[in-house]
């Protein structure tokens, strides 16, 4: 069953409010966790990290922001010329 429309972009607007800041605050933390553990990366180690990292959200998310930029779908059709 698909997510309707108007779901979609209440939800999308939450994940890009709250979930990636969210997001962002727990895959630092990781990070200087691991760096801390196992010592520091070269920089080059990190960038790889992070660009990973910030690709990682987006798979599980894609669904729901898919067609949140177009015209709602479900609303009624006007003839406006």
């Amino acid at each position: 069953m698909p997510i309707p429309y108007k779901t979609r972009r209440r939800l999308a607007l939450f994940v890009l409010v709250v979930g990636l800041p969210a997001y962002i605050v727990v895959a630092v933390s990781a990070v200087a966790w691991a760096e801390g553990r196992w010592g520091a990366m070269p920089w080059w180690g990190s960038v790889l990290v992070y660009v990973v990292l910030g690709f990682l959200w987006i798979a599980p998310m894609k669904p729901i922001f898919i067609g949140v930029g177009k015209p709602d779908p479900d609303a009624p059709q006007t003839n406006d010329k």
